[in-house]
């Protein structure tokens, strides 16, 4: 069992603490309404932001001191596979390009590209308010496009970059 500690309005830990098992959470006394949504938001935070922090924590191992994914795998009970995934993502993009308001599945998407590709799909996908499963129709169609271009274009043609449409609101949107 791992103890998690409430916070008050303040930021400072409130008296009662709680028990988190692998399978269940329960107080271990009553909570007001505040306690229950900040543990809530907390847990919530925890969920939404794992990947990070593994890609990060294995990440670190790895510099630090040679630690590979068979031994993380262990410790985390993680499967190797997504232990390296996390870890590509993690550091395809420093922490100061990670958007907070997007999922780090809209981040997985992105991480073969160039970290300028990356930062302007992170933008629309942002602006548009895209699904992970519309930005990756996204990505499909302007490869599509992109190469559908790239065959019939004589050398040294100007051309206008490929315009795509938004899955959400039809806007025409170009792709460099």
């Amino acid at each position: 069992m791992t103890p998690l500690v409430a916070a008050t309005k303040s930021g400072a830990p409130a008296a009662r603490s709680l028990t988190a098992r692998h399978v269940a959470w329960a107080p271990s006394g009553a909570l007001d309404v505040c306690e229950w949504a900040e543990v809530g938001r907390r847990i919530g935070s925890v969920g939404r932001n794992i990947q990070w922090l593994m890609g990060d924590w294995i990440a670190y191992g790895n510099q630090k001191f040679g630690e590979r994914y068979a031994r993380a795998s262990k410790i985390s009970g993680y499967d190797p596979q997504t232990l390296m995934n996390m870890v590509y993502v993690a550091t395809r993009f420093a922490v100061s390009r990670r958007r907070e308001n997007l999922s780090w599945s809209h981040h997985e998407a992105l991480a073969a590209l160039d970290p300028e590709e990356q930062d302007r799909w992170l933008d629309q996908v942002a602006l548009h308010r895209w699904s992970v499963a519309d930005l990756r129709t996204m990505l499909r169609v302007s490869r599509r496009e992109l190469a559908e271009r790239s065959d019939g274009v004589e050398a040294g043609a100007e051309q206008s970059p490929p315009m795509l449409k938004c899955p959400r609101c039809g806007e025409e949107i170009a792709v460099d």
